[in-house]
């Protein structure tokens, strides 16, 4: 078996997609698996319940096949190896999302881990599905995470694959601790420290902001060179969101979210855990833009709703964006995402409660009319 790590390079990934990419058909099946492993999918083994329910169809599936004995029997324990991998939760990886690509005719047995997956599918194929690990690198893009206090910053590139620290920033700041009010003298008889502590605090807060804006100023040059999909911004306390007034206006719609966290402090795994947490808050509200896209289209014509309407839209080559329930178990949403992504079409699977009520197991939002 051949297991990526969490958080796997996107080396590593783009070198297992050219494995998987290089297997030619031939007297043999492949299976294809992509996971969701969500909090919510592995309560009380909700994720197992699934799989184990997709392997039985797959199997009864089989059986109408035209498939050698050799060929289907191999299939048959490909699932079986499949379903006791996922048996075993202490062998899941620590993501969000797993793909498994199995083969004992050509010794395959690939797990790679995912931050997430459009929905839990299980195919069998002459080669591997390897279209969404394609394009999730592509879809995710990066996302920039900025962790600031008053006295420097700490970057970090999150990826589909990947979490790295860029080179932070340190603040020409004071030295930091209270106004001494035994420095006070006196001018005329008067206390002078009143004033003197005025200064004090409004040089500080001048050197905060002085800060700040050039947080913000780099952050700006890091985007321009290249494009950001996401910017989450990090602090403590009250002043976790202190750089956003500060973020040039190209940028404000890029904004993900804000998080506390100890920008000294935090390691990696925890910066990464934090943007695929809000990425994934960000989607929902995705999916209710995209659903309320389609109620407005079905009128006008650039929009359809229904199994049977989106995928005669998709044979059409019509779909710029497909809409899927992520419930539905209806095993031609999967072919239909298949099939998108063939077409590099956007996928988007709804679990947003209010957004799959729009949509009839299948929509989509059209290139052009017919």
């Amino acid at each position: 078996m051949t297991a990526l790590p969490l958080a796997v390079g996107a080396n590593a990934v783009r070198d297992a997609v050219r494995r998987l990419g290089a297997i030619r058909p031939g007297p043999y099946r492949v299976v294809s698996c992509y996971l969701k492993l969500e909090p919510r999918d592995k309560t009380r083994g909700k994720y197992l319940i699934k799989m184990k329910n997709r392997i039985r169809g797959v199997l009864a599936e089989l059986e109408r096949q035209p498939l050698e004995r050799a060929a289907r029997d191999q299939v048959a324990a490909d699932l079986e190896r499949i379903r006791r991998y996922f048996e075993q939760p202490g062998e899941l990886p620590h993501a969000r999302g797993v793909a498994l690509f199995a083969c004992a005719a050509i010794r395959l047995f690939d797990v790679i881990p995912l931050p997430h997956v459009y929905r839990s599918r299980l195919a069998v194929e002459p080669v591997p599905l390897i279209r969404e690990l394609v394009a999730l690198e592509q879809e995710f893009g990066t996302i920039l995470v900025a962790a600031c206090d008053r006295t420097g910053a700490r970057f970090f590139e999150v990826t589909a694959f990947d979490v790295a620290e860029l080179p932070g920033l340190r603040a020409a700041a004071s030295r930091t601790g209270k106004f001494h009010g035994q420095r006070q003298a006196k001018r005329g008889g008067v206390l002078a420290g009143g004033f003197g502590e005025h200064n004090y605090h409004m040089r500080i807060r001048e050197e905060k902001h002085r800060h700040y804006a050039n947080v913000a100023d780099h952050i700006y040059q890091i985007h321009t060179q290249r494009p950001l999909a996401g910017l989450v911004v990090a602090g403590i306390g009250v002043d976790a969101a202190a750089l956003v007034p500060h973020l040039h206006t190209y940028l404000h719609d890029l904004v993900l979210g804000v998080v506390k966290l100890n920008p000294k402090k935090a390691s990696a795994p925890l910066v990464r855990e934090a943007a695929l947490l809000l990425r994934d808050q960000r989607e929902r509200a995705w999916e209710q833009a995209h659903a309320e896209a389609v109620k407005e289209g079905l009128g006008s014509g650039w929009a359809v709703n229904g199994i049977d309407p989106t995928l005669k839209a998709l044979i059409r080559g019509q779909v710029r964006t497909l809409l899927a329930d992520g419930h539905d178990d209806d095993p031609r949403i999967d072919d239909a995402v298949e099939e998108a992504l063939r077409q590099r079409a956007q996928v988007d699977v709804l679990y947003d409660d209010a957004a799959r009520r729009a949509v009839e197991g299948l929509a989509a939002l059209l290139r052009f009319r017919r």
